[in-house]
């Protein structure tokens, strides 16, 4: 049997014992240090803001190695299930741990299909919102408000009740997206059709209305699939690990993804597509590049280069290269291949993978640069982009929450501080105070 390894931690001080801690090793990645026991043995604690070398879990879903520009979903490669899979075959997979057999997938298909529509009460929570509300904000708000309706399956630690709340929110989101969008341009809502597959009946639901016959195109619709399933789950995240800590509390699914989608909104995180698109408007021209190249290099300008480079990957997003074939595919099929901003986005991602000083830095095109052009052409609007990073993003979120919940380790999310505020002191009465 193996010695477990451990790490002593010693001290400066002359009056401590130097402490042991275990390492433990998962299948692949980095080991990490267990020190969950250092308060009790030190009274300390570790400081690390932004959790950038904090493991906050143990996970069998999702693996990222951002130096090796390689991103796995239950052990499978990205580049494999983007292009042989589809989306509903991630989701059974990020939620079962396998991809399904033909029989599995006919009866998770035929299950989804049976939960996509929502109660006909829920369409009155729309008339409390602006039509020119955010879709996000919309989102956070119908999203919690399932939970009103669905009382009977609310014991989480009934297996059972997670996985049908994981079925009613993979298949609830996507008419709650298009409500969201129907809602703001005043038209009405379309019920989903079992006819059609996952994604086909979003494109319904978004575009189609009662005075006519929508017709489908089977390269936008595999288009959507395939930013469906590049945005299905990305580990422990800002929005994965917000779902997280307020499951740990024993909040209802529902209002653990209302969380998420709340922490999605931010810029820096799901609003990131948004932005480069907004970028490329702000640029507006191929003659224009030279310049705003040169002002993105300026650490004293407030300008940023948007869709390049990335938090985790350290290499090229392997996301991205997926996402630039799509984008080819979906601007040849619709004729769009001297589109202005496309043209501008091809230039501005040739200067910049030829330039120096992003080359130096990996700053390579990451998957937003691209998305936020193919959604555009998928005639999604930018205030939609989010909303669509949602719904994909929803069986990540399931998915992680399921597991925690499922961890006999698991307990209440508690993270500590460093207090440097002012220490005890007296009030004194308000005649007396300076």
């Amino acid at each position: 049997m193996e010695k477990q390894r451990k790490v002593i931690l010693s001290f400066s001080d002359r009056d401590r014992e130097p402490i042991e801690f275990p390492i433990l090793s998962g299948t692949t990645g980095p080991d990490v240090i267990d020190i969950r026991s250092l308060h009790g043995k030190s009274g300390m604690f570790t400081y690390d803001p932004g959790y950038l070398s904090t493991a906050s879990c143990t996970s069998q879903i999702t693996y990222i190695d951002g130096e090796a520009g390689v991103l796995l979903y239950r052990g499978y490669p990205i580049e494999q299930l983007a292009k042989q899979c589809d989306f509903l075959e991630v989701c059974y997979l990020l939620l079962n741990g396998e991809l399904p057999n033909a029989t599995q997938k006919t009866k998770f298909d035929d299950t989804i299909k049976r939960h996509s529509m929502v109660h006909d009460q829920l369409a009155s929570f729309f008339k409390g919102f602006r039509r020119d509300a955010h879709p996000m904000a919309v989102m956070v708000g119908v999203v919690g408000a399932l939970s009103a309706f669905y009382h009977e399956a609310m014991d989480i630690s009934d297996a059972s009740h997670r996985e049908v709340s994981a079925y009613r929110l993979i298949a609830k989101v996507p008419t709650i997206v298009a409500m969201c969008y129907k809602y703001n341009i005043g038209q009405p809502f379309m019920y989903p059709r079992n006819a059609l597959n996952y994604v086909e009946n979003f494109f319904h639901m978004m575009f189609a209305t009662p005075a006519g016959d929508y017709k489908l195109n089977p390269v936008l619709v595999r288009a959507l699939d395939r930013i469906l399933i590049l945005h299905a789950d990305h580990e422990q995240n800002a929005s994965t690990s917000t779902v997280r800590l307020a499951g740990s509390s024993g909040a209802n699914p529902f209002a653990c993804l209302s969380a998420g989608i709340a922490c999605l909104w931010g810029p820096a995180h799901g609003g990131a597509n948004e932005a480069c698109l907004n970028m490329l408007g702000q640029i507006g021209d191929v003659s224009r590049i030279g310049e705003y190249i040169k002002r993105a290099k300026d650490k004293d300008d407030p300008f940023r280069l948007m869709g390049f480079g990335h938090r985790v990957y350290k290499n090229y997003d392997p996301r991205a290269k997926l996402m630039r074939e799509t984008c080819h595919e979906v601007l040849n099929e619709l004729g769009l291949q001297n589109d202005r901003l496309f043209k501008l986005a091809l230039a501005l991602e040739k200067v910049a993978l030829e330039d120096e000083y992003f080359t130096s830095r990996k700053l390579y095109p990451n998957v937003d640069f691209y998305s936020g052009i193919v959604q555009r052409a998928l005639g999604i609007p930018v205030s939609m982009f989010t909303a669509i990073f949602a719904l994909a993003r929803t069986v990540g979120w399931i998915a992680q929450w399921n597991e925690m919940i499922s961890d006999p380790e698991y307990r209440i999310g508690r993270p500590r501080q460093l207090y440097n505020g002012a220490v005890k002191r007296d009030v004194v009465p308000i005649s007396q105070r300076k």
